[in-house]
């Protein structure tokens, strides 16, 4: 629970800063020591890894930094990079991973996904907890923080699904790890 506080002090601390600053902040930050450990950590990584790609500009098929993401883009990025797991490239084949949840059930860390093209699952991001996600949202944008509570997002959500669990990764066969 201390990291979740941690995370959306943090999270409110960059979502009022220009982007460059946050995303710099967010990437000099280093987890605290805790006793907790597992799914608690593993999910603050994930947490302070997708919130330091703030400011990142939208490329539809972009899988780094410096040429820009697209949504699955960038959730396999956070993903490899905070936790070793190595993702499927699109949002559609990511929903077929770990288990799936209710949205009164996400814990940062879980994907969440919206049909955002008349295609159930086209569009993924990265809960951060408090009713808030990270996303790379379209041509013209860059990676920000939503509440997945506005009437765009609620009306198109479609679901979600745990990656991270207690003792660990998930148990899904599909997940490969990149270490």
């Amino acid at each position: 629970m201390h990291i979740r506080a941690i995370a959306l002090a943090l999270l409110l601390s960059t979502a009022c800063a220009p982007a460059a600053y946050a995303s710099d902040f967010v990437r000099a930050q280093s987890l605290p020591n805790t006793a907790a450990s597992g799914v608690e950590d593993l999910s603050a990584q994930l947490v302070f890894e997708a919130l330091s790609y703030l400011g990142i500009p939208y490329r539809y098929g972009g899988t780094s930094r410096e040429a820009g993401l697209d949504c699955s883009g960038l959730v396999l990025n956070v993903f490899r990079n905070a936790v070793g797991l190595k993702l499927p490239r699109t949002a559609a084949q990511m929903a077929g991973l770990g288990d799936k949840i209710s949205r009164k059930q996400l814990q940062p860390g879980d994907l969440v996904f919206f049909n955002t093209m008349r295609r159930t699952y086209s569009h993924v991001g990265i809960y951060l907890g408090d009713g808030k996600f990270v996303h790379a949202p379209s041509s013209g944008g860059k990676v920000r923080v939503e509440s997945i509570a506005t009437r765009y997002w609620a009306k198109r959500f479609t679901g979600a699904r745990r990656l991270i669990e207690e003792g660990g990764m998930s148990r899904a066969p599909a997940l490969l790890s990149a270490r």
